[in-house]
């Protein structure tokens, strides 16, 4: 089985230009927003497109959920693909869907700004900004079970080579205006991070009090947010445990109402509490 990946910022036209791609490197399996598509059916996953938010989105696009990440594996194992491409906005998303799937690594990266022009991608950024459509490379019919509601229309695609007026039908895409499309911005400000850690921090007694809490964001988004906070510990308690439920209860309760990803959560004891 062999692995490439067509990678660019989001809104840039991937999705719409995929089944060419697809039809000049022989690829039969392509992975699109959490979806495994084969021969334009959906095989497996569920769509990060029907997600409520952006932030869910993501995450469901890169596999996150552990029950989503094995339905996928076992449906590649029995389809057994020759030539799976992988849609990403970044090479370091492509490489994390590829770790979480065990698939071969990528022999082929392709990038938008190769096969396409700047005033294409500039259509395909408006279009995006201004209407929220999205296209995913499946037709209309088979979509329907994953976004009734959500549909606009169906696009056919055709291949042209060059120096030939013939046309040959690739095949058929759906544009759907997913959930978050019509919500405009969301943002989550660090100090309502910092709350939900400082809550979660002294919910069970070990941890008496938290001191400063600092949230980093990485600019990459799919590695996520580090947390750091300082605590004081209630005197007898066996330290390593409590820090160590601390971490996962704030991972967890975190990543649950912010949809953001935890990437680690580091804690400093300062002090013991006698009181």
């Amino acid at each position: 089985m062999d692995t490439i990946a067509l990678v660019g910022p989001s809104g840039t036209g991937k999705s719409h230009r995929a089944l060419i791609v697809a039809h000049e490197h022989n690829v039969d399996t392509i992975i699109d927003d959490g979806l495994l598509i084969k021969d334009s059916k959906i095989v497996a996953g569920y769509s990060a497109k029907k997600e409520p938010s952006k932030i869910r989105a993501v995450k469901r696009a890169i596999f996150m959920e552990p029950d989503h990440s094995r339905e996928v594996r076992e449906a590649i194992a029995k389809v057994k693909p020759k030539r799976i491409l992988i849609l990403g906005t970044s090479k370091n998303m492509v490489e994390k869907i590829v770790d979480v799937l065990g698939l071969p690594p990528v022999s082929k990266l392709i990038r938008i700004e190769d096969i396409a022009t700047r005033a294409e991608i500039a259509k395909a950024r408006e279009s995006r900004l201004k209407e929220g459509k999205h296209i995913i490379p499946v037709p209309t019919i088979e979509l329907k079970p994953h976004f009734s509601g959500y549909l606009i229309d169906p696009l056919e695609i055709f291949f042209k080579k060059p120096r030939s007026k013939q046309r040959r039908k690739l095949g058929e895409k759906s544009i759907v205006r997913p959930t978050f499309s019509y919500y405009g911005k969301l943002l989550i400000s660090d100090a309502a991070i910092a709350a939900i850690v400082d809550y979660v921090a002294t919910s069970d007694g070990g941890i008496t009090k938290t001191g400063q809490i600092t949230i980093k964001n990485s600019h990459d988004r799919e590695k996520g947010i580090s947390i750091s906070l300082d605590v004081i510990i209630k005197y007898g308690q066996f330290i390593w445990q409590v820090v160590h439920d601390a971490q996962i209860r704030i991972k967890q309760v975190v990543e649950y109402m912010t949809g953001m990803v935890v990437r680690e959560v580091n804690i400093a004891v300062k002090r013991l509490s006698i009181e």
